[in-house]
């Protein structure tokens, strides 16, 4: 029998899933764009820079982009053909960000690197996995885009005991995750076991909301012959899937204020990640591709899709129909921690889970208003925080009291947004404060420096 967690975390929401324009529909694959724009900037960490020069001929895999230090990672072309342009260019995430530009020679001619069969994959070193994640520009394909490599690779002195696959996928509208762990089964269940091999981990456990029994049903069956890999069905609320919350529901573990899930004995990654993790080592193949959900009132048909990274927002929605309707917004991502976006004129990057584009029919704006005090937001946040208070902090620009009231510890979930009837703009007063106590710090170090 399938193994239920009962536990749950404080706080949380219940918004409607709308999974089911696309949860039924199998990941399409789209064809290589004409032109694609590859930011030398799409995870956490220090920007790559470019290694080719306009005019160069490029193959899809090949690397165009290097990163200066460890925490950063390796851009590859996405399609073959010829570089065209190196500059600033719209990010996003980032707004501007230094952009590759490659237009194709219509050949989509590939470099891979060195196959490994499947059969004997899991039996090479941990340090060939790292490396090839390495080289393959591997990050977290839940949003947050932090290089694979660098969390393979904790310190000595944090001993990891669990690694943890989160296939929970809690955002409303998206279903791609769901979709990749319904189609590419196997190859999930291989990459989480590399994934364990390169850290040294006997235990493993994925982790996947209750609306999905498709997934669950398969990755069931998929680990009835590793007896170290349990698959285990949480109850489906917001934000499951972030993951300080999914520890704590999990193993019961709390990560403590600023600390990483190794602090805790924990490695965790998204089940994309997984994927492209075998791809990686048994195809040869770095990561220049990836699975997304482009769906909302305003999408003409919407698909999970397989998209090479570099694709224009506008390209990826014209292959599914284009708009049925003046959109009024539209975000990378979901509608809880989605970036709303200005212009369909952005790429597909590493973090890029889903485009979803809304229109009026399906919003309710609500003006802005004083704060009523009525402590919705207090029981709905997950992470402990007052954040009606911060919320008026940070609008009187009383950062350092903010931040003293656990402002960094917010994960921008948005539920406090969500439950507010004042229709108060909680996480975007959040950012802006943690923006500004960026700058501050920033000026600090430039200060001391001289």
């Amino acid at each position: 029998m399938l193994k239920s967690v009962s536990r749950t975390f404080r706080g949380g929401i219940h918004p409607p899933t709308e999974k089911q324009h696309t949860e039924k529909k199998p990941i399409e694959v789209m064809p290589p764009p004409e032109r694609v724009f590859i930011p030398l900037r799409q995870h956490t960490g220090a920007p790559a820079r470019a290694i080719v020069k306009a005019g160069d001929h490029v193959k899809a895999g090949q690397a165009v982009g290097k990163g200066p230090g460890f925490v950063t990672t390796i851009m590859h072309a996405s399609i073959s053909g010829e570089v065209v342009s190196i500059k600033q260019r719209n990010h996003p995430v980032f707004r501007h960000c230094e952009t590759i530009e490659i237009k194709s020679d219509g050949k989509d001619e590939w470099i891979f690197g060195t196959a490994h069969p499947r059969g004997q994959a899991d039996q090479l070193p941990p340090e060939d996995i790292k490396r090839i994640v390495t080289e393959s520009g591997i990050v977290g394909l839940g949003g947050a885009a932090f290089p694979t490599h660098v969390k393979l690779s904790p310190p000595p002195e944090k001993k990891i005991s669990l690694y943890i696959l989160n296939g929970a996928e809690c955002e409303p509208f998206l279903t791609a995750d769901d979709r990749v762990m319904q189609e590419r089964t196997e190859d999930i269940v291989l990459g989480l076991r590399l994934m364990m091999r390169a850290v040294g981990v006997a235990r493993a456990i994925i982790a996947v909301e209750a609306n999905k029994p498709d997934s669950l049903k398969v990755l069931k069956a998929a680990v009835s012959r590793f007896s170290e890999i349990e698959v285990v069905k949480l109850q489906t609320k917001y934000p499951q899937g972030s993951e300080k919350q999914l520890i704590r529901v999990v193993t019961g573990r709390e990560i403590p204020r600023g600390g990483l899930p190794m602090d805790v004995g924990v490695a965790i990654n998204n089940v994309g990640t997984a994927l492209a993790v075998a791809e990686a080592v048994c195809d040869g193949k770095p990561l220049i591709e990836r699975a997304l959900t482009v769906t909302g009132s305003a999408i003409a048909q919407p698909k999970n899709l397989k998209v090479r990274l570099g694709a224009l927002f506008k390209d990826v929605i014209e292959h599914c129909g284009g708009f049925s309707a003046p959109p009024v917004k539209i975000l990378m991502g979901g509608p809880m921690m989605g970036i709303a976006q200005y212009t369909t004129e952005v790429p597909v990057i590493k973090g890029t889970s889903g485009i979803v584009a809304l229109a009026a029919e399906s919003l309710n704006i609500v003006e802005s208003q004083t704060c009523i005090r009525c402590g919705r937001c207090v029981n709905a946040c997950p992470m402990y925080l007052i954040p009606s208070v911060l919320g008026i902090l940070c609008e009187r620009h009383k950062f350092e009291e903010a931040k003293a009231m656990g402002l960094m510890d917010c994960v921008e979930c948005g539920c406090c947004t969500y439950v507010c009837p004042a229709g108060r703009p909680m996480v975007h007063m959040f950012k802006f404060g943690k923006m500004e106590l960026f700058k501050q710090a920033q000026k600090k170090r430039e200060k001391e420096a001289k």
